[in-house]
């Protein structure tokens, strides 16, 4: 009988100190949840892809950003699962204030709340340079190395696709440490695609396109041959016009990518009579793909060109970016001429000599001329 009221005390005084105990921990996990760390200056903090909820805690332990890794994940798991919302702690690069408490910045992390970056696309950009822009950013995810512009296309969904043009140019935010080359490549394609298709549904009429494909495709011309807004939609139309009436384009800009790396800065005249698939001087029609990122502007403007009786275009030469339009040869070439003259005041002026052997067209470098 003493045996059992003994055994019987034995094991009430350890369950009292197994209370005790638990209350003790439990304190010491609440402690964890809610007295901030010791860190006084704000810092950013890393969270890798996959990362487990026992790393991230150490993580933060080290930081001095959470007093105690082990008792907050005691508290976590069983006191209040609740805190994880039922969610993973997401990865990428987080900017933690001092003074926060534990439980708040594991909301922060459970909640996705990341330092956003951001990037900006330039209108006219090739689909290389934009690639290259993104491979140099160290907060975004690299997946893409190493992979064609076929092959990204097929991971986006459109196989069979050419890459350029595809991508509408703009600032775009993503997540520092967590969103991914794909990724945002994937938005710019879904915003151009947006972009094309609404400006093809509001195209005027009669317009000698036959597919939105061809639409990106002169409104990525028409968005290498002029900066200014107030001259993309007469730009279209003297290319419209041309189209209309079978005459070759004669862009410049699409010489330039149609020779890529030989290009120096200067079109010649057998950069002009050297044919490639996208030498419009040589060939009747638009190129095989757009040669350039156009961004909506130029869309919405190579679909709704303005109506003009213009077939040809002379840069002004006055710094203003600007051309003069003309409807005759003659109008422009008398255009042509004083385009010149403007060029060689200049060069006189900068005591410099306008480089021998260079065509009408092309002297210094720039799109001079549309002639038949």
């Amino acid at each position: 009988m003493k045996t059992r009221h003994l055994i019987l005390g034995l094991l009430l005084l350890a369950l009292v100190a197994g209370a005790g105990t638990l209350a003790w921990f439990q304190h010491l996990a609440e402690v964890a949840a809610t007295q901030s760390g010791e860190a006084s200056t704000t810092q950013e903090f890393e969270v890798p892809q996959g990362a487990s909820l026992r790393a991230v805690l150490r993580q933060l332990q080290e930081r001095q950003l959470v007093p105690d890794a082990r008792h907050l994940e005691w508290y976590l798991r069983f006191s209040r699962p609740d805190a994880l919302e039922g969610r993973d702690i997401q990865a990428g690069r987080y900017r933690i204030e001092p003074g926060h408490t534990p439980l708040e910045i594991i909301r922060q992390l459970v909640e996705g709340k990341v330092v956003m970056e951001s990037v900006t696309i330039l209108e006219g950009w090739t689909f290389a340079q934009m690639r290259d822009l993104l491979a140099s950013l160290p907060e975004l995810r690299q997946t893409l190395a190493g992979r064609s512009d076929a092959e990204i296309m097929a991971d986006l969904g459109a196989p069979e696709v050419p890459a350029e043009g595809r991508f509408a140019p703009d600032t775009y935010s993503y997540a520092a440490g967590a969103t991914t080359d794909l990724q945002l490549l994937r938005m710019a394609f879904e915003e151009q695609q947006r972009t094309l298709q609404e400006a093809w549904d509001a195209r005027q009429p009669d317009l000698p396109l036959a597919t939105p494909e061809e639409a990106l495709t002169l409104a990525s011309i028409v968005e290498k041959e002029t900066g200014l807004a107030s001259e993309r939609s007469r730009v279209a139309g003297v290319f419209v016009n041309r189209l209309r009436r079978g005459m070759r384009l004669q862009s410049d800009p699409t010489v330039i990518y149609g020779i890529r790396d030989h290009y120096d800065g200067n079109i010649r005249r057998r950069d002009l009579t050297t044919d490639t698939p996208y030498n419009t001087y040589t060939r009747a029609g638009l190129p095989p793909t757009p040669i350039a990122l156009p961004g909506r502007e130029a869309i919405i403007a190579a679909l709704n060109p303005e109506k003009t009786d213009a077939l040809f275009f002379v840069a002004i030469g006055d710094g203003s970016g600007g051309h003069y339009f003309s409807a005759t040869y003659e109008e422009h070439s008398r255009a042509l001429q004083r385009y010149l003259q403007r060029l060689r005041i200049n060069a006189l002026i900068e005591q410099q000599e306008v480089p021998a052997g260079n065509d009408a067209e092309t002297v210094a470098g720039q799109p001079a001329s549309r002639t038949p």
